[in-house]
């Protein structure tokens, strides 16, 4: 007797770390590794275009999912443009005409530099869990990790993607590759993640692969340098008078 209880307990010690958790657990998860109060970035975007490619190096500043600002350092002739987000409003200054002129309604969904991301998708950096529901449809191995393959389905409007497939490693918690699809099914854009590093306790994709399937190429790569998180941003940054400093 004493035996078969032990077994019992055994199994129910198990059990629980056996258990696939919820969409809204992943979520979480994924959120605490990818969302900061703060961060900086310094990255490049290659651009693969049909006859060439072209990169361009950054350095981002943002504070929580409202406020970004972004000085682009190299090629010659894109160096020293810079984009403002405040909360919902996107400014970009051009030095070659010293204009600052602001990206609002349908420019939103322009591309960025001729790269496979639009305006919209570098705008919207707010936390998974508000802004879609979702639920785990199978697990999967992808680049030899194991997968949950997760559907998420958007819960208020003002979303660019109203459904993603993501396949979330099951150790690391982050997304590996998503599927971003628009209301009526189409597939709309491919990402890829890869190079996961662990920064200051956490996990987070250093490269990433964006493909817009809508249009020929061979994608956009994007890779971050240096990345930080929770540093002390100066305010003055996220003001329309920096962008001309």
């Amino acid at each position: 007797m004493k035996q078969i209880i032990n077994i019992m307990v055994a199994f129910l010690l198990v059990v629980p770390s056996m258990a696939q958790p919820t969409a809204n657990d992943l979520l979480k998860k994924i959120d605490q590794n990818l969302s900061s109060k703060n961060r900086v970035f310094e990255s490049e975007m290659t651009i693969h275009g049909k006859r060439a490619s072209r990169t361009v190096v950054s350095k981002t500043y943002s504070v929580g999912d409202k406020q970004a600002f972004t000085e682009y350092l190299s090629p010659a002739r894109e160096q020293g443009t810079k984009m403002l987000k405040l909360e919902n409003q996107l400014w970009i200054y051009s030095p070659s005409t010293d204009r600052t002129i602001q990206i609002s309604g349908h420019m939103l969904r322009q591309s960025v530099m001729g790269s496979d991301l639009s305006y919209e998708d570098m705008m919207d950096d707010r936390k998974l869990t508000e802004i879609y529901d979702g639920q785990v449809l199978r697990t999967e191995t992808l680049d030899d990790r194991t997968c949950y393959v997760v559907e998420l389905i958007a819960n208020v409007s003002d979303v660019a993607y109203h459904k993603r497939l993501m396949w979330v490693d099951a150790e690391r918690f982050v997304p590996l590759k998503e599927e971003l699809y628009a209301k009526s099914g189409q597939l709309l854009k491919q990402t890829v993640m890869s190079e996961v590093l662990k920064i200051q306790g956490r996990w987070f994709p250093t490269k990433m692969v964006y493909k817009d399937m809508l249009k020929q190429g061979d994608g956009t790569e994007f890779k971050v340098l240096n990345a930080s998180f929770d540093q002390d941003i100066p305010d003055y940054l996220f003001t329309k008078a920096a962008l001309k400093q």
